[in-house]
C-alpha cells in the first residue's frame, strides 16, 4: 500500500488532541518505555494499552465523549478515534513518529462512516495498527509483517482506506467529537461518512 505522507520527524509533534506533553501521557510513555526499551517492544506495549487499557465506548455502551489522548486516558474509555489520538500521543512522546489515517467502513453497503486508526513509522517503513479494541469477530494485533487491522475494507460493499497519513486529527473528527454529548448517539447518528 503506497500512503502519502510527509517525512517521518513532522509526526512527531503535539496538538490540544494529540496532546503528548500532557503530564498523564508523558508519564505512561516514560513508565512503558522503561520497562519496553527498544523501539519495536515500546509500540508494541503502548499498542497493547490503549487497545486493552482503554475501553471502546460503543462495546461497553459508554454514553461519555473523549476527543484528546489526555481525555481517553483519564477516563478509560474512548471510540476508535480517541484510541488513536492515545495511541499516536504515547509513540510521539516516545520517539516513534506516528501518523493518524482513517478508513471507510459499511456494516451493509448503503451507509458509511470513517473509522479512525494509526500508523507507526518503524524499520523504515510506514505499518498501521488499528488501536480499537477487540471483541467477538475483531482481532486486531500488532504486526510490523502483515496488517491485522480490526476490519480489512471490503471494497465490494465501497469501503476505502484513506492513503493520506495526517499529522493532526482530521478537522471532521474533531468536529464531530467537539460537537457530541453522548458517543452512543453519535455511533447511531453523527459519525462522518466519509473525508
Amino acid at each position: 500500500m503506497k500512503f502519502q505522507a510527509l517525512a517521518p520527524a513532522n509526526y512527531l509533534a503535539g496538538d490540544e488532541v494529540v496532546d503528548l506533553f500532557h503530564p498523564s501521557i508523558k508519564a505512561l510513555a516514560s513508565s512503558l518505555r522503561a520497562e519496553h526499551g527498544d523501539d519495536v517492544s515500546f509500540a508494541r506495549a503502548a499498542f497493547e494499552y490503549a487497545r486493552d487499557g482503554v475501553r471502546h465506548s460503543w462495546d461497553v455502551q459508554d454514553p461519555r465523549v473523549t476527543l484528546s489522548a489526555s481525555e481517553a486516558l483519564r477516563a478509560g474509555v474512548g471510540l476508535c478515534f480517541a484510541k488513536a489520538h492515545l495511541l499516536t500521543a504515547l509513540l510521539r512522546s516516545g520517539g516513534i513518529p506516528t501518523a493518524l489515517c482513517y478508513q471507510r467502513l459499511s456494516d451493509d453497503g448503503s451507509s458509511f462512516y470513517v473509522h479512525g486508526l494509526v500508523a507507526i513509522h518503524l524499520q523504515g517503513s510506514w505499518h498501521r495498527q488499528d488501536p480499537r479494541g477487540n471483541k467477538p469477530g475483531v482481532d486486531a494485533q500488532f504486526s510490523l509483517t502483515t496488517e491485522q487491522l480490526a476490519w480489512p475494507v471490503a471494497t465490494e460493499l465501497g469501503e476505502h482506506d484513506y492513503l493520506q497519513l495526517l499529522v493532526n486529527p482530521h478537522p471532521d473528527v474533531v468536529r464531530a467529537l467537539r460537537g457530541a454529548t453522548d458517543a452512543l448517539a453519535l455511533c447511531r447518528e453523527g459519525l462522518p461518512c466519509h473525508l
